[in-house]
């Protein structure tokens, strides 16, 4: 007799694959920090990695948050998006220099104030610099790709070269708020104390998306809107206005990831944006294009690989995340967590 149904080693591993499949993308997550802690022979220096490359990657995720959600709503290839990064580091750096007294002073809490201010303004200016470029430059190239893709990289040397004339062509160096410099030890592991800020502001972003999209009224509009504008429309919302919003808070994302990943670096140029976009468009690819959980979670993957393959082989860092993003790829060709649009 053959066996039931229920005692079938190949039903139960198959009803157990299917089960892990939906948290496979977190798993991933967990799967390349084991690898990395098998890797790395410290542990104090796995430790330093993670929280390094769970930083870059939450900095990284602010920064191409912004265009996963216009491309999944707007169906826009952004190319010009790199100019707010840019913009955004200058105005923020410039807020910080004007209050030197509060960065320089070794204080936490004028520190965190001074750097409140500097992300307010530059969210405030990449936000109406993202209302003028979508007026001007993205609406009269709806859904033409092509015609995107030209017109927004030509948008973004635009602004570049406008930074160079405000600002000069010189790069600027910048130093971390008092408060903020050097490193605490945890477990014998010294963790920059500034890491630790980029990652908390990373997971507040995250969790603030994730609840305008998914608890309010607005959020329901966008998802709908990302699955069918036609029936949106139909019902009487003004979607136009949505896509204006949805652009202008990425616009304002990226402004605030430019002033972190510039206090990141510590130092600035009118380029930095134009180089920051390989990786983000490595994160929105293999998170899945309009999927801010799968852009959170493919930003965190691009961090750590990064840190935890330049700390074994550094020549091989430049490459690494090519190849994650063609392993990803190979796996899921959508992306790990896709935004299904109707038809």
């Amino acid at each position: 007799m053959s066996a039931a149904p229920d005692h079938n080693p190949t039903m139960a591993q198959t009803t157990l694959v299917q089960r892990l499949e939906p948290h496979a993308p977190v798993l991933l997550v967990l799967g390349l920090m084991i690898l990395g802690l098998i890797a790395i022979p410290s542990t104090s220096s796995w430790l330093t990695l993670t929280v390094s490359g769970l930083a870059m990657g939450m900095m990284i995720f602010i920064m191409a948050s912004g265009l996963t959600l216009v491309f999944g709503l707007m169906d826009v290839i952004n190319f010009g998006h790199g100019a707010f990064v840019s913009v955004g580091a200058f105005v923020g750096v410039s807020l910080l220099l004007g209050l030197e007294h509060m960065t320089g002073a070794p204080s936490l809490a004028l520190n965190l104030t001074a750097m409140l201010v500097a992300i307010l303004g530059a969210m405030v200016a990449t936000g109406l610099m993202g209302w003028a470029f979508e007026k001007v430059i993205v609406k009269p190239v709806y859904g033409h790709h092509l015609k995107q893709i030209l017109v927004t990289m030509g948008g973004l040397i635009v602004v570049e070269q406008l930074i160079i004339v405000l600002w000069g062509p010189e790069e600027i160096y910048i130093t971390r708020p008092e408060a903020l410099k050097g490193a605490v030890t945890f477990a014998g592991a010294a963790i920059e104390k500034y890491r630790l800020v980029a990652v908390g502001i990373g997971a507040v972003v995250f969790l603030g998306m994730r609840w305008v999209l998914r608890s309010t009224k607005i959020g329901l509009i966008v998802r709908a809107g990302v699955e069918n504008g036609e029936m949106v429309e139909a019902l009487g919302y003004r979607l136009r206005l949505v896509f204006v919003g949805v652009f202008l808070a990425g616009s304002a994302l990226a402004g605030l990831g430019g002033v972190l990943w510039g206090l990141y670096q510590e130092v600035i140029t009118a380029h930095m944006g134009n180089q920051s976009m390989i990786l983000i468009f490595i994160v929105v690819i293999i998170g899945g294009l309009g999927s801010v959980e799968g852009c959170f979670i493919g930003a965190l993957m691009v961090g750590l690989l990064q840190n935890y393959v330049a700390f074994l082989e550094p020549k091989v860092a430049l490459i690494s995340n090519i190849g994650l993003m063609v392993a990803i790829l190979m796996w899921r060709p959508q992306g790990m967590i896709p935004v299904v649009k109707a038809k």
